[in-house]
């Protein structure tokens, strides 16, 4: 890979260095990586190793009560210098620990939107054995209009396709039925839309609505929503999934027969964890700027890290921003700017 990102560091839970520990482990798949944080506990984990640079800015805002006004007012925070890092050319994607907020504030005030897109998007592949899906938005908008839904639909899509190898991605809007006319107004105005602006599109296939209970039954690869809906969802996935594994340690240690049936499920049970374990999918997706971010949870560890940073590499080898630009032009999808908007209008009448 020849792409250089941008690491914030002050957000993981495990300290600084954790995530320079995943920096060293992503720079032996050749990636540059620039890791802002405090030097001191920095640079002993990355001396010697090639392709890592370490810039001090040990001022965080990672737990600001009001991201927005943290990142405007501390200009030497190390998310807001890392987004000016990208900004300017200096990295061509950005990896935050544990601190969506501050990110996504960092990221519209200085990386700024791209061309034509309406609002940023979260993007977060779920770790479903067998197939994962990849939901959209988890969380940067609690509400969403029919062409915003159609928008992350191309993003979720092209990050489907460019980061996680999926050749032709299905797509899919979650409602409370399958029926085209299931769901709020917005979502029934929304499905009408995907159907009419990928019905010859042959990157992405829409496959319609789909319920709740199909999310992780491996009938689409993206799933559409709005912020406030895709959140709870995603905290109840989380919720049972570990709800799950924790009865299944229970009860693997409830008498001898048990731990026995526990030892002989062992291999299988461990192929399990490595599938349903979210640090593999390296975290949160921040689609809809000029850059590509990606957000790990606070409390990955290095192995989390690692892979947030080589994928965001790999959506800047593969161009990702310009991937999502042109399908939504080809799908006519595109923002337009109110004067634009104007003379279409005036001479379409």
């Amino acid at each position: 890979m020849s792409s250089t990102v941008a690491v914030d560091t002050t957000g993981a839970d495990l300290g600084p260095a954790e995530v320079a520990h995943g920096a060293v482990l992503a720079a032996a798949h050749g990636i540059r990586v620039r890791l802002y944080g405090p030097a001191a506990e920095l640079s002993p984990v990355v001396a010697g190793v090639a392709g890592i640079e370490v810039v001090d800015a040990p001022i965080s805002i990672a737990k600001a009560a009001d991201p927005a006004a943290a990142v405007q007012s501390t200009p030497d925070a190390s998310i807001v210098q890392v987004a000016r890092a990208v900004a300017a050319g200096e990295a061509d994607a950005f990896v935050v620990a544990g601190a969506t907020g501050p990110a996504l504030a960092a990221g519209l005030l200085h990386v700024r939107r791209a061309k034509g897109i309406h609002r940023p998007a979260l993007a977060l592949p779920l770790p479903v054995p067998g197939r994962p899906v990849t939901l959209v938005d988890v969380g940067a908008n609690v509400e969403s209009r029919p062409d915003h839904l159609v928008q992350f639909a191309f993003m979720g899509a092209a990050l489907a396709r460019t980061v996680l190898g999926v050749d032709r991605p299905q797509v899919a809007l979650l409602s409370n039925g399958e029926e085209p006319s299931k769901g709020t107004p917005d979502v029934v105005a929304t499905h009408r839309l995907l159907a009419e602006r990928l019905a010859d599109s042959t990157h992405v296939e829409f496959v319609g609505n789909v319920e709740g209970t199909d999310l992780t039954a491996g009938v689409a690869d993206v799933v559409v929503t709005d912020g406030f809906t895709g959140n709870i969802t995603l905290k109840l996935v989380e919720g049972v999934s570990q709800t799950v594994v924790g009865e299944i340690r229970k009860a693997a240690r409830t008498n001898p027969v048990a731990m026995l049936g526990g030892l002989l499920l062992k291999p299988a049970l461990g192929r399990f964890r490595d599938e349903i374990d979210p640090e593999g999918p390296g975290g949160a997706y921040m689609l809809g700027l000029r850059a590509l971010g990606v957000v790990p949870h606070g409390r990955f560890t290095r192995n989390g890290f690692e892979q947030a940073i080589v994928r965001a590499a790999r959506g800047a080898d593969g161009a990702l921003t310009d991937v999502v630009h042109r399908d939504l032009q080809e799908a006519g999808a595109l923002r337009r700017s109110p004067m634009a908007a104007a003379t279409a209008d005036a001479a379409a009448g």
